[in-house]
């Protein structure tokens, strides 16, 4: 998708990692140095840094500087990795945005927006926000035009109640529609899309027991 906007307003495409990044100064000096009409692309950005939201109050910061043990965890921490914050980032945000804004574009992506800080996920720093959601009916029949030149088939009824019953990503479904050699025709291409639903629905259904049965042996502690 982010290609696409690209190839669409002829921008250029920055993908910045930001635990690759040494604090808040360096952060602005790499953002100022892209160019006009650009999109700055910052993937998993729940797992780059720490901007879960968690703060602290004055009170414990206090408590913090008493106790030697989590000032070295916290030394630790600045020499392991990146000291961007999340003030740092949102700070450079809203000066870009006033600044160059019409010009350029930030992209994050996340698979847990439910941790980011509410301040970086607000309207007026992330616009639009767009769920990229697991395929449905209607995107499966999209794909198999596009991969197989296909718009019905007998198998279309099982695949559909299938996609209901189980999580799996456009990507994934293409996957298994793209034929590998000029031998696997229409029907071949759809039931291994078939196959690799039965696979998902039984991985999902051993993980939900898993998870059921560690939740309960929590419980019991």
């Amino acid at each position: 998708m982010i290609a696409a906007m690209a190839n669409l307003l002829e921008y250029d495409i920055y993908d910045l990692e930001l635990a690759s990044v040494n604090d808040n100064t360096d952060l602005r000096k790499l953002l100022i140095e892209t160019s006009s009409k650009s999109i700055i692309v910052i993937e998993d950005i729940d797992c780059s840094l720490d901007l879960t939201g968690q703060r602290k109050d004055k009170k414990d910061d206090k408590e913090d500087e008493k106790d030697p043990i989590k000032q070295m965890e916290k030394m630790k921490k600045k020499k392991k990795g990146s000291e961007v914050t999340l003030s740092g980032l949102l700070n450079f945000i809203d000066g870009l945005w006033s600044a160059c804004g019409r010009e350029r574009l930030i992209v994050f992506t996340t698979n847990h927006i439910e941790k980011l800080d509410p301040a970086l996920i607000r309207r007026g720093r992330m616009d639009k926000h767009i769920e990229m959601s697991y395929c449905c009916f209607e995107t499966f029949k999209v794909l198999a035009k596009n991969y197989l030149d296909v718009e019905t088939h007998e198998l279309f009824a099982t695949i559909g109640r299938m996609l209901g019953e189980t999580d799996m990503t456009p990507a994934d479904v293409a996957e298994c529609l793209m034929p590998k050699s000029d031998e696997e025709d229409v029907e071949v291409c759809l039931k291994k899309l078939i196959k690799c639903l039965e696979d998902a629905k039984e991985a999902a259904r051993v993980k939900a027991q898993e998870d059921a049965r560690i939740k309960a042996e929590e419980g019991h502690i």
